[in-house]
């Protein structure tokens, strides 16, 4: 019932704590209905300006200068209806109605102009500075384009006043006026105080970041730009009154080449389609979205589905033009008001600019859209132009085959290109190039390594056996003899597990099965090998066949049967490789020393054949092996000497597996920068030799662990978030959900919070999030409902809390992670002062402790309550505060000695000083000091552990005596031992705070 001033007003106290948004809104407008009949204004005028605040932060521009027209009006009647806060808002709210009305093309600029000098005639006339008034005309030329330098002297060069815009407002108009004028740095300069020194307002920095963005990618500033577009968007998105910031994340978007983003962030913001309130801010939206549309459709995605207003579904192309004719309708409208064709340039200004950066800006989220290039983030090595592939068919075939000869990576893509000119048409075989069936089988040999990378290993072999057919058909018996080998190899990574060493007896028919499918790719590797050996003594292969660098090719037969020779003997090294592999962490004897014979004999053989790449790959596998069974020393042996034997080959494309192994290793001795080295050189090489089969996500995952602990914040971001990008292109979405982790824990370790949370919010608000692994989902809520708590997002955190807590009490035998979860929910909750949610979740962490016991984690909920109580109701609550706090002694008494993770000392010391608290602020002095000097005490226990929480309790111990009792001698002498105390502790700090207090008391004193 609002048919009270009373009412009316409590109803408006409780709407102002809402947040701004359509509801907020309705209500405003309802209760300046329910104000009116009031014979007293003073609730009206209340009532006007909340309605006048919610239309201002919600976009309604058209309707705030009626409203204010009202205010003015009843301040010209009856001002003492204004309270001193009241009458300050109706000047300062002046500014609001120019640029509302500066919004709305349909107002002549001539009224606008004329609402400026009221507003200077009034401020003249209560004796206030003319900066604002200034300040609204250069809004007006640089909106329209006339007299913006002119307007801008006059604004710059005044001083402020009470009612200029905040410091932070005002940078932003300062820097953006630098950006139109195209000084990006100067802007950024100007810029600084609030883009990273902390400047704000209820505006500010989400405005200023959205506008800093691009401006940052023209000067190569792309870790600021990340930053700022994670934890700018999180605050702008949804908000009707700040579209054209939303606006500018979606060109940001388009531009830093993340389009997929661009998207979501439609579909997040589908509202804002129908948000027409501010027109110039709608026009500013509709810009942006349109920068990004008009880039996917000229890349061909005209049919793609998209979000955009309610009611319809639309394409890409549709929605495109849709918003083409309602940005030109307004921008002509615009136009057409002022006269100039300001706002149709910097329209068409936006629409011309291409992308920013040469490959996607890696952000660190999960999108649904795939990334349309491979981005190297190697700015030392950009990714360089696709060699163009030879036209003639010949010179094509023959290109490929010289580079798969060198084994050089680049050799995959012709043969692509080589078999997509055979099945279109736009090729056939010539003479020229041999029998038709070496092309097939070539062509066999190379769609079995594509298949065995996508792990479809029966296909794989099957090509491969389709090959070995037609190399016997033609005569090649070498060739034939290397695919049967790699055939058997790669079924070995598909046997089961078995140890050479075992008796069959006692073995069930499958395991035997198993066993002797094992024996058979031993048995057929010994026989391909016995064949090469009579092949090779019918034909012996003469040292220095292959010398380095050289191609085995048509015309170099000779280097062809060596090559092939050696890869039969690296096959049986890799199928022993997969039997010790099988075996860890106690391979069998024989399983091992068939795979050293088989090493020995490679390395032999390679080297009287002058073929050191393939001694470097025998030791890779060595050094895995060694590695696994815990010889790290050998590994990276092995490897330094493999990447020697690269060197020596003249194959610098074959380093980056080495190299990224050797790294590996070099990682878990903490050797982080020569680690980072090898790992950068692993992936400026595959980029370079385009190696489209190196894996490229596991390496930059681990060149960003080790930048992380190098101090190497943007070089780890760049890195991980790189990772997990092209871990969702692989479709390996628990290994980019997992570095998206450990990017949110850089983030966070950095200071950027904010950054942390965001890309938290992306794995979770992913569609695949329903197919991680549970345990990864819940560990990802957990680590977000902590960050959103840091920011003190109160209510959000409490959500993800619950919904973790929900989660884990359904897990068996897991009843101590389900305690935690529910006091860490009923925490939260109680910070976001739902008070009836959080008793409930207390209850429930309380009912959970009983099966899951976490004592230390009960009792900090139950003194976070005691203390959030006493700061949610004050005195009133004293009683209920102590209550948790005797709770708390309770659950302390019952814990038995020696009971893990539970430090007695500690846990009595903290409820002994949040109790001391308590009671001074109930004024109960003496109970206060005796429970501080309880505290102190329990400290005391802790040792060196205790010094930093024991100085605090004196701290407070001497508050009690000085503040409450007034006994400051005592707490002088006090204050002066524990200070010293605190120094011999190295707590500097502690004792700076505690010799601040004692020298206050003493001026006290002698006052």
């Amino acid at each position: 019932m609002l048919d009270t001033p009373e009412a009316v007003v409590e109803a408006l106290r409780e709407n102002n704590e809402r947040a701004h948004g359509r509801q907020r809104t309705i209500t405003a407008e309802e209760l300046v209905e329910a104000a009116e009949p009031f014979e007293e204004p003073d609730v009206l005028v209340t009532a006007l300006l909340e309605l006048m605040s919610a239309y201002e932060f919600t976009g309604e521009h058209r309707k705030a200068p009626v409203v204010f027209a009202r205010l003015l009006k009843l301040w010209d009647t009856t001002p003492a209806s204004f309270s001193q806060w009241e009458a300050h808002q109706v000047f300062w709210r002046f500014k609001w109605v120019t640029t509302s009305l500066l919004q709305v093309p349909e107002v002549p600029l001539a009224s606008v102009h004329g609402w400026i000098d009221q507003m200077r005639i009034r401020y003249e006339g209560a004796d206030h500075g003319l900066q604002p008034v200034a300040t609204m005309r250069y809004h007006v030329a640089s909106h329209t384009g006339a007299g913006v330098a002119d307007a801008y002297d006059l604004w710059a060069t005044r001083p402020r006043t009470e009612l200029s815009d905040c410091e932070a407002c005002e940078t932003r108009h300062f820097a953006w006026h630098q950006v139109l004028a195209g000084d990006d740095t100067g802007a950024l300069d100007t810029w600084r105080p609030v883009l990273t020194e902390g400047m704000g307002c209820t505006e500010e920095p989400q405005m200023s970041q959205a506008r800093a963005l691009l401006p940052l990618l023209r000067t190569g500033r792309l870790d600021e730009a990340r930053s700022h577009h994670l934890t700018g968007y999180r605050r702008v998105r949804g908000n009707t009154g700040m579209q054209d910031e939303v606006g500018l994340h979606v060109e940001f978007c388009a531009l830093s080449r993340n389009e997929g983003r661009g998207l979501e962030i439609l579909a997040e913001n589908r509202s804002l389609f129908e948000a027409t309130g501010a027109p110039l801010a709608h026009l500013d939206f509709l810009t942006g979205t349109e920068v990004l549309l008009a880039r996917l459709a000229a890349d061909g995605h005209d049919s793609t589905a998209v979000a955009g207003p309610p009611g319809k579904n639309w394409t890409i192309g549709e929605l495109l033009t849709h918003i083409r004719s309602e940005a030109s309708r307004l921008t002509r409208a615009f136009d057409d008001r002022n006269g100039t064709d300001a706002v149709s340039c910097r329209r068409q200004l936006r629409l011309n600019q291409g992308p920013l950066v040469a490959e996607p800006l890696p952000l660190g989220l999960r999108t649904s859209l795939p990334r349309q290039t491979s981005p190297t983030v190697l700015a030392a090595t950009p990714a360089p132009a696709e060699p163009e592939a030879p036209q003639d068919f010949v010179a094509l075939v023959r290109e490929a085959r010289r580079m798969a000869a060198v084994g050089h990576p680049g050799a995959e893509r012709l043969w692509v290109r080589i078999a997509a000119r055979l099945a279109d048409g736009t090729a056939a075989h010539d003479d020229r190039l041999g029998p038709k069936d070496l092309l097939h089988a070539e062509l066999a040999e190379q769609r079995a390594f594509l298949l065995a990378r996508e792990d479809r290993h029966t296909e794989s072999v099957a090509e491969l056996k389709q090959a070995t057919v037609l190399f016997e058909g033609l005569g090649m018996p070498w060739h034939a003899l290397s695919a049967r080998s790699r055939v058997l190899a790669w079924a070995a990574t598909t046997v089961s597990d078995t140890q050479d060493d075992v008796a069959g007896e006692g073995q069930g028919a499958d395991q035997a099965t198993e066993r002797l499918d094992a024996d058979a790719v031993r048995a057929g590797l010994d026989e391909v090998l016995s064949e090469a050996e009579r092949l090779k003594t019918a034909a012996p292969l003469g040292g220095g066949a292959f010398g380095i660098g050289e191609a085995a090719t048509e015309e170099d037969p000779a280097a062809a049967r060596v090559l092939e020779y050696l890869t039969v003997l690296f096959s049986r090294i890799f199928a022993a490789y997969q039997d010790v592999l099988r075996g860890l962490p106690e391979p069998s004897g024989s399983a091992v020393a068939r795979f050293e014979e088989s090493v020995r004999t490679l390395h032999s053989e390679a080297e009287r054949l002058t073929v050191p790449h393939q001694t470097s790959n025998a030791r890779q596998l060595t050094a895995d092996l060694a590695g696994r069974r815990g010889d790290v020393e050998r590994a990276v042996t092995e490897l330094r000497a493999a990447l020697q034997d690269v060197e020596a080959s003249g194959r610098p494309w074959r380093g980056s597996r080495p190299r990224a192994l050797l790294a590996q290793f070099l990682l878990t001795s903490n050797q982080w920068e020569e680690a980072a080295e090898l790992l950068h050189q692993a992936l400026a090489d595959a980029v370079r030799f385009d190696d489209r089969d190196f894996a490229m996500a596991p390496t930059h995952a681990l060149l960003g662990h080790a930048a992380s602990h190098l101090g190497d914040t943007n070089r780890a971001v760049r890195h991980l978030s790189e990772a997990a990008a092209r871990f969702d292109q692989n479709g390996d979405h628990d290994e980019a959900a997992s570095t998206r982790l450990q990017l949110a824990d850089v983030l966070t370790r950095a200071g950027q919070q904010a950054d942390a949370v965001a890309v938290l919010e992306s794995v979770l608000s992913d569609e695949t999030a329903s197919t991680l692994d549970e345990r990864l989902v819940a560990q990802t809520r957990l680590t977000l409902a902590r960050g959103l708590r840091e920011l003190e997002e109160f209510l959000p955190a409490a959500e993800e809390f619950l919904r973790l807590a929900d989660t884990v009490a359904a897990w068996e035998d897991e009843h101590e992670l389900h305690t935690m979860t529910a006091a860490e929910t009923a925490v939260t909750l109680a910070m976001a002062e739902r008070w009836d949610a959080a008793g409930s979740a207390y209850e429930r962490a309380v009912a959970a402790h009983a099966k899951g016991p976490r004592p230390s984690q009960i009792t900090q909920m139950m003194c976070e309550f005691a203390r959030l109580v006493m700061l949610a109701r004050g005195a009133d609550a004293v009683d209920v505060a102590l209550d948790h706090l005797a709770q708390a002694d309770a659950v302390r008494s019952a814990v038995p000695d020696g009971t893990e993770g539970f430090v007695p000392w500690y846990e009595a010391g903290a409820v002994h000083y949040r109790r001391a608290r308590v009671l001074a602020d109930a004024e109960a002095f003496p109970k206060a000091l005796a429970e501080a000097e309880a505290a102190v005490a329990a400290y005391e226990q802790g040792g060196e552990y205790g010094e930093a929480p024991r100085a605090e309790a004196v701290r407070i111990a001497a508050l009690v005596e000085g503040n409450g009792l007034g006994q400051f001698k005592e707490a002088i002498a006090r204050l002066a031992t524990a200070a010293q105390r605190a120094r011999k502790a190295d707590l500097a700090e502690a004792a700076q705070i505690l010799d601040a207090l004692r020298q206050d008391y003493q001026r006290r004193q002698q006052g």
